[in-house]
């Protein structure tokens, strides 16, 4: 549904966009993650057809961003980082303004605008002016705005930048039913774990280069090579410690700094070695209470893969 190829953005001799590839598959959801001046934004306004690239390519559902705009923006809800509401309007007129803006007919609009506020949790709010509603509530007013022709394909940046936190759960809960609805997503966001959950990629950029993509756990797992386990065990502290000595793989172990009953240690072996490990510490009798790998979360691998870039 979206593929850049080499996709590379100048300012003179500044590159906001160096030889971006990607490929998202229809119905995707797909996270972007870096830090800010990174090359989100520039990737989002280039697939929105804002903003021309400098070399290489991108297409929307087949369609060339540079050469066939117009049909791209039929195929796109596009949501900005920072945007503008008319304040004057009501919050169905300012829906009603954009849905003829896309020459959606009279008839139409007025069954679309209800079933688009109830979608946003805005119902209540649809005879309101614009600027008397809350920072979060303008957001999922322009995220309605953003569906109104009902694209495929959903460009969000930082659609939870500035919410607090019960705006946040209501921006990811919306975002859920339209993954469901079967909406290709791509979304940044610096709410790295509200990504994790979200997505079935992502995709880390540094500098305007894509330094890593593909699921979260394949990601982890690429970092990962030595995996932390934890195990609990009742008693039997230095005898499981002798046990665990003895396996190639394990190194490191340690008693947790806080639970006295717990071993923390690095192994590297497979998930079937690890079944097996643990298999072995229970035909030893040893009382094992859990035995847990440690969870590598989107923060520690966005900060794993760029450790020592400088984002100056």
């Amino acid at each position: 549904m979206i593929e850049t190829i080499n996709l590379t953005k100048k300012y003179g001799s500044f590159t906001a966009l160096d030889s971006l590839n990607l490929k998202i598959a229809k119905g995707t959801v797909f996270g972007f993650v870096g830090h800010n001046g990174a090359g989100k934004s520039t990737t989002f306004s280039i697939l929105a057809t804002l903003l021309a690239p400098t070399s290489g390519t991108a297409y929307v559902n087949g369609y060339d961003v540079t050469k066939e705009p117009k049909k791209v923006r039929n195929h796109i809800g596009y949501m900005p980082d920072f945007f503008g509401v008319y304040d004057q309007f009501k919050t169905v007129e300012y829906l009603d303004f954009y849905g003829a803006s896309y020459g959606i007919p009279k008839s139409e609009r007025d069954k679309l605008i209800p079933q688009l506020l109830e979608l946003v949790n805005l119902a209540n709010k649809k005879d309101e002016y614009v600027d008397v509603l809350s920072r979060g509530m303008k957001q999922r007013l322009c995220l309605a705005r953003s569906l109104i022709h009902d694209p495929e394909v959903l460009i969000l940046d930082e659609p939870a930048s500035g919410l607090d936190p019960r705006a946040r759960i209501e921006m990811r809960e919306i975002l859920k039913e339209l993954k469901k609805m079967g909406k290709t997503i791509i979304i940044s966001s610096h709410i790295l774990p509200e990504l994790a959950e979200m997505c079935d990629e992502i995709g880390v950029i540094t500098n305007g280069k894509l330094v890593a993509s593909g699921s979260v756990a394949s990601i982890q797992k690429q970092l990962q090579a030595n995996k932390i386990i934890h195990v609990r065990i009742s008693g039997q502290l230095d005898q499981a410690i002798a046990f665990f000595e003895d396996d190639p793989k394990i190194s490191g172990i340690i008693k947790h700094d806080k639970y006295e009953d717990t071993l923390l240690f690095s192994y590297t072996g497979t998930d079937e070695e690890q079944m097996d490990l643990l298999k072995k510490a229970i035909l030893k009798d040893l009382q094992i209470v859990s035995f847990s790998e440690e969870e590598t979360d989107l923060e520690d691998v966005f900060l794993e893969i760029t450790k020592g870039v400088d984002f100056s």
